[in-house]
């Protein structure tokens, strides 16, 4: 330890504390130095205690004492006595015998049952059945009647001195009965010097008017040049601050906005409620798709349809589902119910708000992307949500090409940070052809989305006659492979540490 270096680092209240524990023989208590120290505040002693204590000079030892005081109880048998006690009496000025009966016109209702109890588990009476039941007073109440027990005596104590250290066997008792005594720890400290504080003080040291903190009106007054300036000490323990900060999922979609900002996309947005026809006829989802089932969709109580007013394209999605209208399609062959089109659902993609945004600029050229709040009828596991977010987009160019598609994801991903990057084939309902995007991370291939063209069944309707490329990607997984998280569940888990810990993008 460099003793004249350490001793440059002290402040004030860290001098005063160690000349107060010299006076105190090495220990003593934060009053008894606050007390033998020119300080303002018991704060003061506390604060330069926990610093000496980061840079060895001194320990504190912390103590927890038990202390007590009465209760409510307490002092309703202070003033009456205890129910046991009133009823031991009763039964001694009644020969010994007293019935139950009896006995409830000696106490109160709710006071019989303790009583009963604590007579017999002291022994002080037992309970016999004859025509009525009956107390009979024993040997050791005829004794304890005239006695002050250990419980009266502690009561009368705590009566005369509020917060008493006890014995926690001598009140065990009390401590069991309901609002008879408050128990409260109270915790003490000790300061101690160290050996090393010990070598300071022995080397010595003045009290003098120093600078600790340069201000404006230190410099403007010239009182720098006057006085001494206390070094800093930069390797000095300090604590950890964490200040306000954007949520990782906010800030990674904040990112990925900017991203698709940078290369020339327009944000859309939709609503979480939408019609059946518009979630899923559009595209070209059949009536009967599995996936359009109670166990795989959130249907609406309120509302339960959602009028659709577009006739025009409801009889075209109707033919294109039916034979595939004037499409080369063959359709699905089923006869198309604008019923089952009206009914109101939780969105399952944010296709549903390219495919609007489509059918009312039908006009190339277009690139737009969403990021919004998807639902599904999941089971929450490590890797599934009822409730996530999906990053949609669509490019509607002219000539616009299944490679331009490849070009746009790889472009994205390495903007994100991913440097190798693959596709292979997929299928989705309303694409074709259709591919599934994966990364390399962590030694291994993620699969993170899928995208293609949409079908001629899908765009043709709404007015669309050039090739339309559109991808879903997910935000949950992707944060995953970011944030390096196993469980999708703890992106949503207000886990204070990580989330003050967790850098930003």
């Amino acid at each position: 330890m460099d003793i004249d270096r350490v001793i440059k680092e002290l402040s004030q209240n860290e001098k005063k504390v160690l000349l107060s524990l010299k006076k105190l023989k090495g220990k003593g208590s934060p009053e008894d130095i606050f007390k033998n120290g020119d300080f303002d505040q018991e704060v003061e002693v506390a604060n330069a205690a926990s610093w000496l204590q980061s840079k060895k000079l001194l320990n504190i030892e912390d103590h927890i004492t038990t202390v007590y005081s009465l209760g409510k109880e307490g002092k309703h048998f202070l003033e009456k006595g205890f129910p046991e006690k009133r009823a031991l009496k009763a039964l001694s000025e009644r020969k010994g015998v007293l019935s139950l009966k009896d006995l409830s016109e000696v106490l109160e209702k709710n006071e019989v049952p303790i009583a009963i109890g604590w007579l017999k588990k002291n022994g002080w009476a037992t309970i016999r059945k004859e025509k009525e039941t009956v107390l009979e007073i024993t040997e050791k109440g005829k004794k304890e009647c005239s006695e002050v027990s250990d419980d009266e005596k502690i009561l009368n104590l705590l009566k005369e001195n509020d917060s008493v250290e006890i014995n926690k066997d001598k009140i065990r008792s009390l401590v069991s009965r309901k609002n008879v005594v408050r128990e409260k720890d109270v915790i003490s400290s000790t300061v101690n010097l160290t050996s090393d504080g010990k070598k300071v003080l022995e080397q010595g040291f003045e009290l003098v008017d120093e600078i600790s903190q340069i201000t404006s009106a230190v410099i403007k007054n010239s009182e720098w040049k006057e006085k001494v300036i206390r070094p800093y000490d930069i390797y000095a323990f300090a604590p950890a601050l964490y200040g306000g900060k954007p949520h990782p999922l906010v800030d990674l979609i904040s990112k990925i906005r900017q991203i698709f900002i940078e290369m020339g996309f327009m944000e859309i947005q939709g609503d979480f409620v939408e019609s059946c026809f518009w979630n899923m006829d559009v595209l070209f989802i059949p009536q009967d798709h599995p996936a359009r089932e109670m166990q795989d969709t959130l249907y609406c109580k309120t509302p339960s349809k959602i009028r659709i007013d577009e006739n025009k394209l409801v009889d075209e999605i109707a033919k294109v589902h039916e034979n595939g209208g004037s499409t080369s399609s063959t359709g699905w062959g089923y006869k198309f119910s604008k019923s089952e089109g009206e009914r109101a659902l939780l969105r399952t993609h944010t296709t549903v708000n390219t495919i609007r945004y489509l059918y009312n600029n039908p006009k190339p050229p277009s690139k737009v992307f969403s990021i919004g709040r998807v639902f599904r009828k999941e089971s929450i596991d490590a890797t599934h949500l009822p409730e996530f977010y999906q990053i949609e987009g669509i490019v509607h160019e002219e000539d616009t090409n299944f490679r331009q598609l490849i070009g746009v994801l790889k472009e994205f991903y390495k903007r994100m940070g991913f440097e190798k990057i693959r596709f292979r084939p997929g299928y989705f309902p309303y694409t074709e052809p259709s591919m599934e995007v994966e990364v390399f991370w962590n030694g291994e291939w993620m699969e993170l989305g899928g995208s293609g063209i949409f079908r001629p069944e899908v765009t043709e309707p709404v007015g669309i006659k050039n090739p339309v490329l559109a991808w879903g990607l997910g935000l949950e997984r992707l944060a995953m492979l970011k944030f390096g998280v196993t469980d999708i569940r703890s992106l949503y888990i207000s886990d204070l540490e990580w989330l003050r810990k967790k850098s930003l993008l």
